[in-house]
């Protein structure tokens, strides 16, 4: 079952039970799947990473939103940007924990025998591709400059 077809049905599950948050978020995920599908001219299915980068990407986008809404005290902004993060990464793979990554990270490290920074994105492209859907760039590359330092 495509991420499409699995998200369609949470919306009907969400149409049903009156879940407007849900029903927002899922609204969204549906939106940027048709925009993706359509900027390559023909509707064509996007492929299963694709779909991850996307999800990732509105998963992200709602985060930093809210990051800046609590910044500026406005938690009653913030609240509804975090639970639509927590509905769109249902469709996520299950999320590495910093440990695993940074054994992730270390193994790359050793296969590419970086050596310091100026190897960081040869390093972050390999770490980015093995890690895709189950964690976030902002974490691998965390890891990997605290690794490579």
């Amino acid at each position: 079952m495509s991420l499409e077809q699995k998200v369609m049905t949470a919306m009907k599950e969400a149409m049903k039970a009156k879940d407007t948050n849900a029903l927002t978020s899922l609204r969204a995920v549906k939106s940027a799947i048709l925009l993706a599908q359509t900027e390559s001219g023909a509707k064509e299915e996007l492929t299963e990473d694709q779909e991850l980068k996307l999800l990732q990407k509105q998963v992200k986008q709602r985060k930093d939103s809210a990051a800046i809404f609590i910044e500026q005290g406005r938690d009653d902004l913030a609240e509804p940007e975090l639970a639509q993060a927590k509905v769109i990464e249902q469709f996520l793979p299950e999320q590495l924990s910093e440990a695993e990554i940074e054994k992730i990270v270390v193994d790359i490290i050793a296969k590419t025998g970086a050596e310091g920074m100026k190897d960081m994105g040869k390093v972050m492209g390999m770490a980015n591709a093995a890690l895709t859907g189950k964690a976030d760039g902002k974490t691998i590359s965390t890891i990997v400059k605290s690794k490579l330092s």
